[in-house]
């Protein structure tokens, strides 16, 4: 065949149309299966064209790494869990190339709750985020009091904090509330007792407005004191939670409120919303939830799961 008579055209991967790639890139943000940051990093090193169109801002308002989690072993000394180097290796390389592409942009950070995170990986994203307003935080085991401190100062127009448990809640309270202004919802989907609920009240976050603690083990006097000690609320979940009538005590069973009272009830009338589950005893989750001791082990259920809430605002 003489040439010129081909009806094959051949176009470099640069010369496809920047509108058609530039959706193509956004849509990755709404694939389930949880690759779109990975793809994006992928896709900018085809060619300069495509780097260049991938670090549009509008691509990168959200940092979705809910996909990601670490190759862990529980141990007995700090910082009780090792996590495989090559975890690490891909956390990093990720992050690396997903900010240099969002060149500042990011406003929502999403992680996964068996993500293990280290102090390193934790201040070197704040700094190249400084525009963050919401947070969906990891466990914290490998994250100090220092390192969740340092990257909230950075983090002044955060708005929505989701976290699976604060280990050092007094600090962090405390530099939410003399760094973040506009802070405003706070998830905990963990443990929460009478300590935690006292540092929300009073000098650290009497502004805040919405509270999910959706299949948390929740203290009784730790629910009465932000319905006192939180003014400013307007919406609770306490759904799927375990409410608990006195602290958990070593080796003794966990002694459940089976039913809300009046006295809470009184308290929680002021609110615009006030969601708890009205089928404790035929609710999946709740019964999920009961037998986890309200430490939800995510990790035996359906995939996401924990992204859910009632609040539309705190939902992934």
């Amino acid at each position: 065949m003489e040439e010129g008579d081909s009806l094959l055209t051949f176009r470099r991967w640069d010369d496809l149309n920047s509108d058609i790639l530039r959706k193509i890139f956004g849509s990755f943000d709404y694939i389930n299966d949880a690759t779109s940051a990975i793809d994006q990093v992928r896709c900018s090193a085809v060619c300069i064209a495509w780097r260049s169109i991938l670090c549009d801002s509008q691509l990168w308002n959200v940092l979705d790494l809910s996909w990601l989690k670490s190759n862990f072993i529980k141990i007995h000394q700090e910082p009780y869990v090792y996590v495989d180097s090559r975890s690490d290796e891909t956390l990093s390389r990720v992050l690396k190339v997903s900010l240099s592409l969002g060149r500042g942009n990011i406003t929502t950070w999403v992680l996964n709750p068996e993500l293990y995170i280290s102090d390193d990986q934790l201040t070197f994203t704040a700094e190249r985020c400084p525009n963050l307003k919401r947070l969906v935080m990891p466990t914290e085991d490998r994250i100090k009091k220092t390192g969740i401190c340092q990257a909230i100062r950075n983090w002044q127009e955060l708005e929505s904090l989701t976290v699976p448990g604060i280990m050092y809640p007094p600090y962090v309270m405390e530099v939410i509330s003399n760094h973040c202004s506009n802070f405003r919802e706070l998830k905990i989907m963990g443990r929460f007792d009478v300590r935690f609920a006292s540092t929300l009240v009073g000098t650290y976050l009497p502004n805040l407005k919405v509270m999910s603690l959706r299949c948390s083990q929740l203290v009784r006097e730790a629910l009465i004191t932000i319905l006192d000690g939180l003014p400013q609320l307007e919406v609770l979940n306490i759904a799927h939670c375990v409410l608990l009538i006195e602290p958990p005590r070593r080796n003794q069973p966990l002694q459940i409120v089976e039913e809300l009272d009046e006295v809470i009830l009184e308290k929680a009338a002021r609110l615009e919303r006030f969601i708890t589950c009205t089928q404790i005893d035929r609710c999946i989750m709740c019964q999920r939830a009961r037998n986890d001791g309200g430490i939800m082990k995510w990790y035996k259920y359906e995939e996401g799961l924990w992204k859910q809430d009632e609040v539309n605002t705190l939902a992934l």
